[in-house]
């Protein structure tokens, strides 16, 4: 709760300061009464994401590039410390190995939908990119559904897949922040993402697979 009214404060302030629209003010808020009932000071940290997925999609849709390249900025180095708070202070735990990609799909689903439909991005893109993170997701639901207990971490895959989103994302909207030319980024990023994306999916296929029908890996 003490991490919720922290965030939420910070966010009103930048409200008010980028005179930026009333229902961030209801996203802060509705991100906030979540987290209250998420343990653990890395998951709190993990949590950054969503609440910044609101203004990234809200600077994606403006075409606000060098806004855009800070908050991207921002969430890749909370996706770099939640970790190591975990490994330091507290033992990684399998809710947080599932809390970390369904943020990380909120973030980057935002930040690209709102790239696509401000026509900075392709929207087959921005969808390839949501659907990264939403069949995993989905995957996992139907396995607790069915009874099973997946072990919740990261694949190698996974992480790559990420990394590469968060690089090539965050490369046009800084270029374009820059006024340089942004195509390179942009046509590397419609061929590694979706190649990564699928790289990942395979990994998922072989892990359940392979593994116990208790131990599967997702995303």
């Amino acid at each position: 709760m003490g991490a919720g009214v922290v965030y939420v404060g910070l966010g009103l302030v930048w409200v008010l300061n980028a005179r930026a629209p009333a229902w961030l003010v209801a996203w802060f808020v509705a991100v906030a009464v979540i987290g209250a009932f998420i343990p653990g000071e890395a998951n709190q940290v993990s949590l950054a994401r969503a609440y910044l997925a609101g203004p990234a999609f809200m600077y994606a849709l403006d075409a606000q590039f060098a806004e855009l390249a800070v908050i991207v900025a921002i969430a890749g180095l909370t996706d770099l410390v939640d970790g190591t708070i975990a490994r330091r202070f507290e033992r990684p735990s399998n809710f947080g190995g599932g809390l970390d990609p369904v943020v990380d799909g909120l973030f980057a689903g935002a930040l690209c939908i709102g790239l696509a439909l401000g026509g900075t991005f392709p929207l087959w893109l921005g969808l390839v990119i949501v659907a990264r993170y939403l069949l995993p997701a989905l995957a996992g639901g139907v396995l607790l559904a069915l009874g099973r207990r997946p072990e919740l971490r990261h694949t190698l895959t996974g992480q790559l897949s990420t990394a590469l989103i968060l690089v090539l994302v965050g490369g046009v909207c800084l270029l374009r922040a820059l006024h340089q030319d942004s195509s390179a980024f942009l046509a590397a990023a419609q061929i590694v993402i979706p190649a990564a994306t699928v790289a990942t999916f395979a990994h998922l296929a072989w892990a359940v697979g392979r593994r116990p029908a208790g131990a599967a890996q997702p995303g």
